[in-house]
């Protein structure tokens, strides 16, 4: 052990006093939902409403250009990188800076706490990983932290791994009384077979520490036919006490015999399904007590071994945040079969309706719809009708007759594939995609999944298996009634094959992704296909000229008046520098195409501000290198302007004020230069 190692044995404390800024008043009503100061930033949204609105005013569309980036801070901080130079810590940085009283607390590139001046971005304190070796360092970020006080004791928690660590704010030392050494272990008794994640962070209510997950893979079961996704473990969400760390409740996603929802897993499919959790936002409303919770699919692609609705689903769950006891829930998804899960955080607004305040809560889904409830009851704001969809023909699969349509809002991305969806850049490469798209079976939102044969190539279905809306969608303004929605147009597809060994868990199976350009052996009638993988995820088809097969744009941003459920305007979010340099457009004109990336976008009093989004985000379009920071009118969607960027953004940017002014963080990776967080104001 060196030097720097043994001294990483005991808490680290560098830089100067802490600064204390004064609060600020948030410019809202005072029955909005999780009010914050506007000098501080909570979590990923800002406040625990999830609204990602920030009314400081420094920064406006007269300022904005002035913008110049003040200080870079790494993924890791230096300490960690001199003691562990072997570190390779993901690209992919999740953290979003919590900031309080001046100072900011986020998760670093290998998911331990890292305090900073929120002003400077000097180093106060690093958490100490224990014990000291390289696979202990090495975990991932997780997107927030959550900062607790009572006015006496400080608190700062987060998910790292396997285990729920709470440490002193104001020292980075392990919270008193907290667990073993400020640490609870929240994975499963059979930690060794099932791996655990709960990057997206815990969310506190009063006293209790939210836990969810995103539904565990079975160790070495990634590959060959026995499905990985069904032989999983899924995370239900706990709730523990944030002084001791003791277990005080659990809420099943996966209903247990004698539960609400039991019935809906037929054949006793309840027992073995797996991978199922709370892997993104969650929101709160601590007036009410109450803790929302976006649940995800159950295993995907084929449900014929799970017929039934499968509660809990592809739900919203609203719980008692004190006993974890189901206040309501709606399922937005019956038998998912598309992955469509609740990806976005739900989003707490106070709205007026035909003249009604209305508490509510807004939940983006993957289908490209809005719903929106009551957040006390549970009843639509606007009614969500039960229509007829399209009927899986796969042999032995089971498909809900109906599924929800909600009558408001209208959707923010494409439902659906026709062939007038079909791109057309050109006549040449309309051509060529139409050609494509015929090989396919298309039809509208929720056509099922469909056999692999050798006439079709299986189901080409918008939005794709990760959704119009996901953990970046969404954010409200309390001011104006505004939501905004960013989402992104990218097709998958659903195709089908019967798995080549008889003791697979599911009769039929996702092959492998297949090389672009290539047909799947399944379709060609060969006797024995490639090895396949029940996890993998379908792919978009491949055109040759290496265009995008549906129209655009491919990301976009949608604002909503929700007091009265109408849409007010969408605009294309980028402008894909691949697409507009492509050789087979050349000379061709055409409006900006978007970018299907995931980008998070926070509104202030003026502005929108979004970031390009990076391309280490698996599976989405976005920058690599020099990127750019854009801030658009909020009531027209007009652009205001552009600064720089060193790479594409992975979380959304978070606003605060310090006595140095109002600054913009926000982090930004790349393959090449790695992560790290990038801080903007005004000279």
């Amino acid at each position: 052990m060196n030097a720097i190692q043994r001294m990483m044995l005991q808490p680290v404390l560098l830089g100067a006093a802490l600064v204390t800024v004064p609060s600020l008043a948030f410019g809202q009503a005072a029955s909005a939902p999780a009010p914050t100061t506007a000098a501080e930033w909570h979590g990923q949204g800002g406040n625990k409403a999830m609204q990602r609105y920030s009314p400081l005013t420094e920064v406006n569309a007269s300022t904005f250009k002035k913008l110049k980036l003040l200080w870079t801070r790494p993924a890791i901080d230096k300490i960690y990188a001199d003691a562990f130079p072997d570190l390779t810590p993901s690209n992919y940085l999740r953290g979003t800076p919590t900031v309080v009283d001046g100072i900011a607390y986020v998760s670093n590139g290998i998911g331990l706490i890292e305090a900073f001046d929120a002003a400077t971005g000097a180093t106060k304190w690093v958490q100490t990983p224990l014990p000291v070796d390289l696979r202990r360092a090495a975990a991932e970020s997780a997107r927030s932290v959550e900062y607790w006080s009572d006015g006496k004791d400080k608190r700062v928690v987060t998910i790292r791994g396997k285990f729920l660590n709470a440490l002193d704010a104001e020292t980075g030392k392990p919270a008193p009384g907290f667990g073993d050494n400020g640490s609870v272990y929240v994975g499963w008794a059979t930690q060794e077979d099932y791996s655990y994640s709960g990057t997206n962070g815990p969310l506190i209510v009063g006293d209790v520490i939210i836990v969810g997950g995103r539904g565990g893979i079975k160790v070495g079961g990634g590959s060959g036919d026995s499905g990985d996704r069904w032989e999983g473990h899924s995370d239900d969400v706990r709730g523990y006490d944030v002084r001791t760390g003791h277990l005080l409740w659990t809420f099943h996603v996966i209903p247990q015999p004698g539960e609400e929802g039991f019935d809906s897993w037929q054949s006793e499919a309840w027992k073995s399904s797996g991978a199922q959790g709370a892997w993104s936002p969650m929101s709160a409303d601590e007036a009410l007590g109450m803790v929302y919770i976006p649940l995800s699919a159950p295993p995907m692609y084929y449900g014929g071994h799970r017929k039934g609705d499968n509660l809990f689903g592809s739900s919203l769950v609203a719980l008692d945040a004190k006993t974890g006891k189901r206040v309501w829930h709606y399922q937005v998804v019956h038998h998912d079969l598309w992955d469509y899960d609740l990806a976005a955080p739900p989003v707490l607004a106070d709205i007026t309706v035909d003249g009604k305040p209305i508490k509510s809560v807004i939940q983006a889904g993957k289908t490209g719809f809005l719903y929106v409830f009551d957040r006390a009851t549970g009843k639509p704001v606007w009614p969500i009708e039960e229509r007829p969809v399209p009927q899986s023909d796969v042999p032995g699969e089971y498909t809900s007759p109906t599924q929800p349509f909600p009558s408001k809002p209208p959707p923010f991305d494409l439902q659906g594939v026709t062939m007038a969806d079909i791109a057309n850049f050109t006549p040449e490469t309309h051509k060529e995609a139409l050609a494509v798209a015929a090989k396919y079976r298309l039809g509208p939102l929720f056509t099922p999944p469909s056999l692999i044969t050798p006439t079709s190539l299986g189901t080409l279905a918008s939005p794709g298996v990760w959704g119009s809306g996901n953990w970046n969608t969404g954010a409200f303004d309390p001011e104006t009634g505004r939501y905004y929605a960013v989402s992104r147009t990218k097709p998958t597809v659903y195709g089908l094959i019967k798995a080549p060994d008889p003791a697979a868990s599911t009769a039929y199976i996702i092959p492998k992704p297949v090389v672009p350009g290539k047909t799947p052996p399944a379709a060609t009638g060969a006797a024995k296909p490639d090895p396949y993988d029940h996890g993998g995820l379908p792919l978009i088809p491949p055109v040759a000229s290496g265009l995008p097969i549906i129209k655009g744009p491919y990301g976009r941003i949608t604002a909503y008046d929700m007091n009265k459920g109408d849409k007010l305007w969408t605009i294309a979010n980028g402008d894909d520098p691949q697409i507009r340099s492509n050789p087979a457009l050349k000379g061709a004109k055409f409006p900006p195409t978007g970018i299907a990336s995931r980008v998070p976008l926070t509104v202030t009093r003026s502005l929108l501000l979004v970031p390009d989004g990076s391309s280490v985000i698996w599976d989405t379009a976005g920058y690599d290198g020099p990127a750019k920071l854009s801030a658009y009118d909020k009531r027209t969607g007009a652009l205001v302007g552009q600064v720089p960027m060193p790479a594409g953004a992975t979380t959304s940017p978070v606003s605060y004020q310090t006595l140095a002014g109002q600054r913009i963080v926000v982090a930004v990776s790349s393959s090449a230069q790695g992560a790290s967080w990038v801080a903007y104001g005004l000279e």
